[in-house]
Order: C-alpha cells, then structure tokens, then sequence
C-alpha cells in the first residue's frame, strides 16, 4: 500500500523472481514445441495418419483457432483469480494434452491427435498472455523489458527445438509404419513426461505476486481494490486507445506473418530441396534461434534506452527486408543461402515479439498487461489463420515465392501502421517520477482508471 500523505510505497526485488521465470520458459517452451511438431514433420504425418497436406495444417492451425473465442475468458481469469491460477492452468492442460498424444500413435487415430492438439492449444491460450504480466509483478523497472523478452524468449527456444528434434526423432520411413510408429510415441512420451514435471514445479515455485511490489507502477495498481475493476471497462479503453489499436493490427501482421512461415516451412523447403526435412528443421531452428539472440537484444536495448516506437519500427523495417531477401533466394539452389537468409530473418521477425508486448504495455498503462497481451496475440492467431490458409493455397497452386510475396505486402502495410503510432511512455514515467499517481479518485472508476497528472 502506499504510505499515508502521498509518499511513495517500498520496493524490493524477490529472489523467487528468477524461478518464477525460469518455470514459465520452460513450459511455454513444451507448449511451443507440441505446436510446431507436426508441420515441421508434415510429409510423415501425411503418411502415418493417411491425411492431407491441409489436414495436418490443421494441427498448426488449432492453436489459432482456440486462441481467438477463450483469450477474452482467459484474461478475465488472468485478471480476477490470478497468475498461480492461470499459470497452473496452462501448465496442467500442456501435460494433458501431451498425454492424450500418447493414445495417438496410430494410423487411424487423427481424430484424436488433434483431440489432443486441442487441448494443447487451450493450453497456450493461459500461457502466451503472461509474459508482460510476469514480468511486471515480479521484476523492478530496470529489468522488466529484458524480463519479458526471456519469457517470450522461452516460447520461441521450444518453436526451435520442435524444429529441429521432430525430423531427427521421427525420419521419414514411409515403407516401414511400424517404426514410424515407434518413433512417433518417443517423441509423445518424452514430452508428456517433461510438461507433468514442469506442471508440478509450477506448484511449488509459483506465487501470486512477491511480498513487496518490485516497482513503484505495481505498487500503485497493487492500491486499487479488486471490487474496483472493470473487465469490461477495461476491454472498452483498450479499444478507444488509438496508438494500441494501431499496434494491435501491425502486431497481428507481423506475428501472423511468423506463425504462417513456420507452419509452411517444412512445404517451402521440400517444394525446392526434395528429400531435406531434416534441413528444413535445421533451417526453422535457425530462423528461431536467431530470433531469440534479437529478443534479448532488443529486451536490453529497451531498458536501457526506452526508445519504444523507434525500435519497434526499425525492426519492422528490417523485418520487410528480410522477408523480401528469403523469398528471392529460396530457389537458387543453394541450402546454405537460405539459411543464412532465414537466419536474418528470424533475427528481427522474431526478435519483435517481446517489443510489441512491451510497448502495448507502455502506452496503455495502468491497463492489465494480461488484457493488451491477450489482445495482441488474439490479433495474432487470426491473422495467423489467415495468412497461413492463403499462403498454403498460393503455395500449392502456385509457388512458395507467391505466398511469400503475399506476406511481403502486409508486412509493408504493418510498416505504415506503426509509423503512425503516437508514443506516451505513461509506465516508464510512473517508475520515474515524471508523473504520479492519483489513487484518492471519488468514484470507483476513477479509481481503476488511476488518474494521472503532472508533479
């Protein structure tokens, strides 16, 4: 609470933090990994499930398509019961999930998989929100960026594991089912049996919030009463906040454009370089990898500088220009160009990630962090749906350059939109004494909205 008279409350970093962090990576990572293992494998899946290209598409796809009717459900859990709550949620049905794979490993039993890929993907919808918000109850303002960038960071090193362990796990033997088979349950028990390890570490290392607020903006919000707020409301200044609906749409465009990347990769690669799966996963673990050396850079950058538009921006840009490098290089004939290509382009297409949930969180303060989050990746899951169904159509009836080409363009559409969001670092002036906090509001919403003035 804050002292009597207006001063400011204390502050202290807990030592928990890092193990908190640490346990969320990790099972985002799991998470991450379920979703891309089957495209990454989708000429095996083709053949041991007896399924269409579109089919096994489809195991990608859920993940998307759950995401966008629970995430409001979700952020309003998030937001009324908790982060042990939500956290034990999503690493609970990860572990279910993983195990229902188990019953799987079958040629017939597609219908079951994605049963289980289901319940993964409602798995991710309690997980994807919660960096931003793990990172602003548990870390000091010196370090959150970098914080959230670790959190997201997690998510991306299990899209890169899924890249590269799925082709080695599970080669493509199409005249032997039998060691398909055996190979595909490997692949299920040994994650089923990581995620219920991680699911009971979150038990013991998750807590609410620490003892005491580790920067002066929790420790404000931490005064407002829980009967004080409003979902609804909330959901309503999101919406008329115009710099957060801009970025909602050219965050979406971009996430998107990378969720459709990835689920398309294994088609892209096979389509020029027949027979080299195992590359293609070598070449999605690079783009990922990449991606997650970008996260940490720009996570540093942002707290040292709390240049928010400006970066987000340039990595927009150079983003557009990687995509348009990767999709005139894939089909000169040589591997070792597209992996250097998609290696800068994983660089700045993923190293976005954590900047958008960190600038959402900015200009929209004191707004819950799991509500800009859930938005963000809810416009991420549609666009994702969408740009991965046409690029799929355009790569089946035309090319893997045509559907890149159909990224490019958006990608460029997002450029404009970011260019002309208005920048209002409202956290970063809070923590800085720039502005102060009026929690002494008369009515209740005022209350919630948290008045902001000038000292």
């Amino acid at each position: 609470m804050l002292p009597a008279g207006g001063g400011r409350a204390e502050t202290r970093l807990s030592r928990r933090r890092l193990a908190v962090l640490a346990v969320f990576s990790c099972y985002s990572l799991v998470n991450a990994f379920q979703w891309i293992q089957y495209s990454i494998l989708s000429n095996v899946f083709v053949s041991f499930y007896r399924a269409s290209f579109a089919h096994v598409d489809w195991l990608s796809m859920v993940y998307m398509v759950a995401y966008v009717p629970l995430i409001l459900p979700a952020t309003w859990l998030l937001d009324a019961r908790g982060l042990r709550l939500t956290a034990l949620l999503g690493a609970g049905l990860n572990a279910l999930g993983a195990w229902l794979k188990c019953a799987s490993v079958a040629p017939g039993r597609y219908a079951v998989t994605m049963a289980a890929q289901g319940v993964c993907a409602v798995a991710q919808v309690f997980i994807l929100g919660l960096p931003s918000r793990v990172a602003a109850v548990w870390f000091g303002p010196a370090e959150v960026s970098t914080a959230c960038a670790v959190a997201v960071l997690g998510n991306q090193l299990g899209t890169a594991i899924g890249f590269l362990l799925p082709p080695v796990l599970v080669p493509n033997t199409p005249d032997d089912i039998d060691l398909m088979a055996h190979n595909i349950s490997i692949m299920f028990y040994g994650t089923a049996i990581v995620s219920t390890l991680l699911f009971l570490l979150t038990g013991v290392v998750f807590e609410e919030k620490p003892k005491y607020p580790p920067s002066h903006s929790q420790a404000v919000l931490q005064t407002v009463p829980p009967e004080d707020y409003s979902y609804k409301q909330s959901i309503i200044n999101l919406f008329k906040n115009i710099p957060f609906v801009l970025l909602l749409i050219s965050y979406g465009i971009m996430t998107g454009a990378f969720y459709s990347v990835s689920t398309l990769l294994n088609q892209m690669i096979i389509t020029h370089y027949e027979g080299e799966e195992v590359n293609a996963g070598r070449i999605g673990l690079t783009l990922v990898v990449a991606g997650m050396v970008g996260s940490i850079i720009c996570g540093l950058w942002l707290d040292y500088t709390k240049t928010y538009k400006q970066t987000t921006l340039i990595v927009y840009i150079l983003s557009f220009i990687g995509m348009v490098v990767f999709t005139f290089t894939l089909d000169l004939g040589y591997l070792i160009v597209v992996f250097v290509t998609g290696g800068v382009l994983g660089f700045f297409m993923t190293g976005y990630l954590p900047l958008g949930f960190e600038f959402a969180v900015e200009i929209t303060y004191p707004e819950s962090e799991g509500t800009s989050s859930g938005l963000l990746n809810a416009s991420a899951q549609i666009f994702g749906i969408i740009f991965t169904l046409v690029q799929g159509k355009l790569i089946t009836n035309y090319s893997p350059r045509a559907g890149n080409l159909f990224l490019c363009a958006w990608i460029f559409v997002g450029i404009i939109l970011t260019a002309l969001i208005k920048s209002d670092l409202r956290r970063h002036n809070v923590n800085s004494g720039i502005m102060n906090v009026d929690v002494k509001a008369v009515s209740m919403t005022e209350r919630k909205t948290v008045m902001l003035h000038f000292i």
